[in-house]
């Protein structure tokens, strides 16, 4: 098994060698490229555009999670409650659903004369993360002081008692007007406008491929920069050793708060899309079962790797909602099986998620995080020989030291 590895690495060596450095960025920008040219490959009203248009959104909640779950070590099981205020927050803010209100604020077309608030799209966007981070810090106050499963149990509860409230929400009245719309949910809210795009339409899906693939490239950016920045290196720190992080000076409270309000303004975000993208908020979708699905896509990538992450929920988004329907279903019956596969949905993920820990324990794409550190002359004890030498000797005087 030593040999193995040592000639494993020493292949590894060699590609390192080969390889130029920018190769990553090359890629990304290759990636990019190809995001913005598919949806011209196909027609105005694909399912495969309107396939991909949901794996993006889930992909935006995907990375969202990731930065409780995978950066900070917050095992969060309800984040489908800030996907429900995100939705909630776009019911609100741009619909009739408050008919006694009349605000009216950068609207175009229709909405700008009817009863109720309505807000033009990007607001909408700005106040539902501001409202899910806010709502995303007062969850994460009773888990300041729990750890693991503990942590899981509260948000579980948490999530729950925000399906609830959106099931009961008819009863609550707010000057005499629901503040839900229960199992009946809130249907006709406003389409989006964007200045130069013009009125969104469900005949032409291009303008909300394009929106949400904006909205992915921003929550990368910020993925991105905060991994790198002091308070990713915290959470990451409180993720590894709360006790040795906290008795470092890491602040406790300011840095998991920090840690629930980010990863809950990006689940708001792409709530307020999906709600404005499907044109109705229905409480049966806040199911403990889609928290459920996106931390799978957050294992399936890999916990804390931004890039697994994403990997991760665009192969389940579009196993759930492209292939299973479209595909799968089909096998069955060419067998002479007598079933869908839709019902299998649930087998078919937890036999996908034992498949890459049996021969992926680290997710698709592996945090790089650790790496890096290693490079640099931490925690050097953990690599062979070979790799010690390389990382000291790319480390400049002093610098390791730092």
């Amino acid at each position: 098994m030593n040999e193995l590895q040592a000639q494993l690495q020493e292949w590894k060596a060699a590609i390192e060698r080969f390889v130029p450095r920018w190769w990553p960025k090359a890629l990304a920008v290759a990636l990019i490229a190809f995001g913005l040219i598919l949806p011209q490959l196909f027609s105005t009203t694909s399912n495969f555009v309107n396939t991909e248009i949901l794996a993006l959104t889930y992909v935006m909640f995907a990375l969202g999670l990731n930065i409780v779950v995978g950066f900070a070590g917050l095992l969060d099981l309800g984040y489908v409650a800030f996907f429900a205020l995100g939705s909630y927050a776009f019911g609100w803010l741009g619909s009739g659903w408050f008919f006694k209100a009349h605000v009216h604020v950068l609207t175009h077309g229709p909405p700008s004369t009817l009863p109720g608030i309505h807000l033009s799209f990007v607001l909408i966007l700005i106040c539902a993360g501001i409202f899910t981070a806010f709502a995303g810090a007062i969850i994460g106050v009773p888990t300041l002081r729990l750890r693991g499963d503990y942590i899981a149990i509260v948000t579980l509860a948490f999530g729950e008692i925000i399906r609830v409230f959106a099931l009961q929400g008819p009863s609550l009245k707010i000057f005499g007007m629901p503040l839900t719309g229960g199992e009946l949910g809130i249907s006709g809210t406003d389409a989006p406008y964007l200045p130069g795009v013009g009125m969104f339409s469900e005949l032409n899906i291009r303008p909300w491929y394009y929106t949400i693939f904006v909205l992915v490239l921003i929550t990368l950016f910020v993925n991105l920069r905060v991994r790198d920045s002091r308070l990713g290196r915290a959470w990451i720190a409180l993720r590894e050793d709360e006790v040795a992080a906290v008795s470092m000076g890491i602040p406790l409270v300011r840095t998991k708060l920090l840690a629930y309000s980010l990863g809950a303004a990006f689940g708001g975000i792409a709530g307020a899309f999906l709600a404005a993208y499907t044109t109705l908020i229905d409480a049966g979708e806040f199911q403990f079962g889609f928290s459920i699905f996106v931390l799978s896509m957050v294992i399936l990538g890999g916990l804390g790797s931004i890039w697994g992450v994403v990997l991760g929920a665009l192969l389940l988004a579009n196993i759930n909602y492209y292939l299973i329907p479209d595909v799968f279903n089909s096998l069955p019956g060419t067998f002479g099986l007598n079933f869908s596969l839709t019902d299998l949905q649930v087998s078919i993920f937890g036999f996908l998620l034992v498949i890459v820990m049996v021969l992926r324990p680290q997710g698709l794409i592996p945090e790089q995080r650790r790496k890096l550190e290693l490079t640099r002359g931490i925690g050097e004890t953990e690599l062979d020989e070979p790799e010690v030498d390389r990382a000291w000797a790319s480390v400049e005087p002093g610098e390791a030291v730092k």
